[in-house]
Parts: structure tokens; C-alpha cells; sequence
């Protein structure tokens, strides 16, 4: 058998992390058989369609490197690969359906549709169309399409008996027939419901594999009944669990954490976010957690996907973004480090001296923020910041070793990394105390901070001499 998977998402806005998850794992299971994975645009509900949202899932398949064999932009075969396109092909299929009495013409008003949900309601069942339209005698349906009532096309299941079929992450699955809606599969506007679209679609691609949401697993006797209407064989049905912000509440986009362009405007690496999507609901057997496409190409098997939903955890994606930083070079690093450089930054700096400071330090760039914001202004800090138990530093010890460390660098004809340090290496010795006694009140005057990306002479080379001088003056001000 000759593996073909497809991506199907609807152009609604932006690429949500489980939808780039249910392409990532159609990609694997593709390219894990040297089969095809086909990119597909189901956009018949006109009402959610987005401008520009066609452009993000092209431009973040590419981005992410799940280059597809064939779709919209690429053609191929079995296209057109837009739904919309493929308008006459569904009320093709439809009408076979009709012929064969799987499916049938429905007129029925908005005004009656209504009123059977509000006897469900009343009730408290769940809402099934009553078949009234299946019992239509063929001159009726016939007055109606010459007067252009307006019509929906339903299917016609079964009310007896059950339908069972199998999952390969939930196994087996029996539904009661009774429990099963007539759904529609032709709108009144003509366009096709995503249900029943994506079943002719799936057949006439030769798709072998379809992954798709757990949301969708109830949807699957549906799917299942069309395909046995149309004598058709089922693909191979892999349901995703779903993917959690925590035990009680999904992924949001309202909070930044739902979406591809969220998690990379915040600097995670799009690698990072390959890697640790992966990871969400699949193991790999090992207790390996760090794995390139390529890696995850060769050891993908979508049988061991779990069926418990799985929880993001921000701690554990920022640990693997900071491993996956600390393997870029140091240019590498400075150059996706420059666009949040230059959003905290006004000023120059050496910014590949900073980089080199931070690389091993940072986990996320959008986190930088509050770690080098002092460069450009120095904050407002209370003098209790010099007090430091472990340093061996006070406030009176810490104006003595200011006011000599004003004296000795501001004696430097040339400030480099070199310099500074002789200088204060000359000035410990002399003053025969430890290395803390001045390096900390530097660090506490240059940055007004405890925590700072490199030390004292580190964060003065970047300053430079006269910002330098400045701040150790206000340091001594605030400690007299």
C-alpha cells in the first residue's frame, strides 16, 4: 500500500498548535513510509473563512519545513486541492448517494428545524431530524426542485442495529444507530458540509491515513456509514488527544499560548516547537526528549500515540528552546537575538559581546527583556541592593569600595575587558580584600539589579567608560 496522508485545515484565522500537530504527525507517518502528504483547503463554511489565513498555513508549513508533495500552489494529480473549487464534484457524489436511497432530498423550513430542537430541548434529548423528507414521493421532490424550494441534501442512516468500527489509538468502537442524525451533506447554498467533503475528498486523493482531532472520534460512524454507502474503502482513522493548558482548560488564543506565531513571537525556535509538539501525545519508547524532523522521520510510529490528553507545559518547551539555543553558533544566536534587541534597546551596543553573555543564560528570547532593559536607563533601585550576606558586602563597605573604584577606572586611558580588570584586580590587591567586596558593588551600580547577564567588568565594557563613570557616581550618591 502506497502511504498517502493529507493535512485539511480550514482558512480561519491563524495556525493553532494542535492543527500544526495533526500536519506534523500526517508528514511523519508519510514520509516515515517514503509515501506522499498532500496539503488540502477545506473552505465551503464561507462564514468562518479569513482573509490572509490561506498565506499562514502555506507560509508556516514551509517555514516549518512539512513541505507537501502536493497542493493548492503545487497542483498535482488528484487536484483541485481547494474545496471550493471542487463545488460540482459533491453534488455529484451526493446524488449517487440519492440513487442509491443512502441520502435524500430535505425541504424542510428553518420554522420546522426550530421547532423539532425545541421539543428536543423540552424533552431533554439530543436533537435528531425526524426523516420526514425520506417519505417525499418522487413527484413531490420533483415540484419542489421545478418551484426551486430550497433544499438541503441529508443522509439516510439506519435507526436499527449498530455501527462498529476501529480506531488505532481507541480500538474498537460500537455505536448505536439510533443515536445517529440524518447530517446534511449538501447546504442549501450549494456547498458541501466539511463532513461530507472531506470523505469524497479522502477517497478520490487515495488517502490510506487520516489523523485528525479526538473531538472528531464521534464523528467517525458518520464517516464510516458514507463510505460503505459508496462501497468505498475507510482509511486508516489515527485520533489525536487533545492538548491542554492544564487539567481543566485548552490552549487560548485570548492568552498567547494557542497559536505557531504566538509561541515564535515570543522566541521559541521553530524547531523547538516541531520537537516539543511531537512529544504531545506521542512517545517515542525512549527517554530521549531532543529529536530533529529528520530524527523524528525515521522513529515516528503513530501506534504508540496515547489516548490521555496531553498537557503543554511552558516550562518544559522553554527548557528545550534553551537547549536548542545553546546549540547555535554565536552568530546564529545574535541574529534571531537582534529583532528583540532592538524592541528592548535604543542605544548601540556590542551586541555580539551581549549575545555571547546571554546565549547559555537565555531560554526564550521574548525573557531578555527583563534582563538587559538597564542598559539603556538605569532603573530606580533601593541602597539595601548592596547589602549581600554572602558577598560580605554593607552599605558602609560598599561606598568605600565605590569611591575607590571611581578612582582607579576613571584613570583608564583605554577601556577594554583587559583594562578594566587589571585596574581592578591592582585595586582588590592593594585594598587586600576579596574579590567581592568590589566586584558586587560595581555590578549593583552599573545595573541597579541583582541578577545581570555577565558580571561587573562585563556589563562595563558594554556601557563604556563615561555611562560607566555616571552610574557609579549615582551609585555613591545613593549610599552617602
Amino acid at each position: 500500500m502506497k502511504v498517502r496522508s493529507r493535512f485539511a485545515p480550514s482558512p480561519t484565522g491563524f495556525m493553532h498548535i494542535g492543527n500544526l500537530r495533526t500536519a506534523l504527525y500526517a508528514y511523519l507517518i508519510a514520509k516515515h513510509e517514503n509515501g506522499k502528504f498532500l496539503l488540502r483547503i477545506e473552505d465551503t463554511d464561507k462564514e468562518r473563512f479569513v482573509e490572509g489565513s490561506l498565506e499562514v498555513i502555506l507560509n508556516t508549513l514551509k517555514e516549518t519545513g512539512l513541505f507537501y508533495d502536493e497542493g493548492p500552489d503545487i497542483g498535482g494529480e488528484y487536484g483541485p486541492y481547494i474545496q471550493s473549487e471542487r463545488k460540482t464534484i459533491y453534488m455529484e457524489y451526493a446524488k449517487k448517494l440519492i440513487e442509491k436511497n443512502e441520502a435524500y432530498y430535505c425541504f424542510c423550513s428553518k420554522e420546522r428545524l426550530d421547532m423539532l430542537k425545541s421539543n428536543s430541548e423540552a424533552v431533554k434529548r439530543p436533537y435528531k431530524y425526524d426523516k420526514k423528507c425520506l417519505y417525499l414521493t418522487k413527484e413531490e421532490i420533483e415540484e419542489n426542485l421545478k418551484n426551486n424550494v430550497p433544499f438541503v441534501i441529508r443522509q439516510n442512516n439506519p435507526i436499527n442495529g449498530t455501527t462498529v468500527f476501529d480506531d488505532i489509538i481507541y480500538g474498537k468502537i460500537s455505536v448505536d444507530n439510533s443515536e445517529l442524525d440524518d447530517m446534511i451533506l449538501i447546504k442549501s447554498d450549494g456547498y458541501p458540509t466539511y463532513n461530507f467533503a472531506n470523505v469524497v475528498d479522502d477517497h478520490l486523493m487515495e488517502i490510506t491515513h487520516v489523523v485528525r482531532g479526538q473531538e472528531y472520534l464521534s464523528s467517525a460512524p458518520k464517516y464510516n456509514r458514507l463510505y460503505e454507502a459508496f462501497g468505498w474503502e475507510i482509511p486508516i482513522y489515527i485520533h489525536c488527544p487533545l492538548i491542554m493548558k492544564d487539567a481543566q482548560n485548552k490552549l487560548s488564543k485570548r492568552f498567547g499560548d494557542a497559536s505557531y506565531e504566538d509561541f515564535k513571537n515570543k522566541g521559541y525556535l521553530k524547531e523547538t516547537i516541531l520537537n516539543y509538539i511531537a512529544l504531545l501525545g506521542w512517545s517515542p519508547g525512549t527517554n530521549e526528549e531532543i529529536f530533529s524532523l529528520d530524527d523524528l522521520i525515521k522513529i515516528f510510529d503513530y501506534r504508540n500515540i496515547n489516548k490521555a490528553p496531553a498537557i503543554f507545559d511552558e516550562k518544559k518547551i522553554k527548557w528545550l528552546n534553551g537547549e536548542y539555543l545553546k546549540k547555535l553558533s554565536l552568530e546564529e544566536f545574535n541574529d534571531l537575538a537582534m529583532p528583540f534587541y532592538k524592541k528592548t534597546l535604543k542605544k548601540e551596543y556590542d551586541f555580539l559581546k551581549l549575545s555571547s553573555l546571554l546565549q547559555l543564560r537565555c531560554e526564550l528570547f521574548s525573557d531578555m527583556q527583563e534582563q538587559i532593559d538597564f542598559l539603556d536607563e538605569l532603573p530606580d533601585y533601593e541602597s539595601d541592593l548592596y547589602i549581600h550576606k554572602k558577598m560580605k558586602t554593607t552599605k558602609e563597605n560598599s561606598l568605600s569600595s565605590l569611591e575607590a573604584i571611581l578612582d582607579s577606572l576613571r584613570s583608564l586611558n583605554c577601556w577594554t575587558e583587559d583594562t578594566i580588570h587589571e585596574g581592578l584586580n591592582a585595586l582588590i590587591q592593594r585594598l587586600n580584600v576579596k574579590n567581592s567586596i568590589i566586584l558586587w558593588p560595581l555590578r549593583c551600580a552599573l545595573s541597579g539589579k541583582q541578577f545581570t547577564p555577565g558580571g561587573a567588568v562585563d556589563i562595563a565594557v558594554l556601557l563604556g567608560k563615561d555611562e560607566s563613570i555616571k552610574r557609579i557616581e549615582k551609585g555613591i550618591d545613593k549610599l552617602r
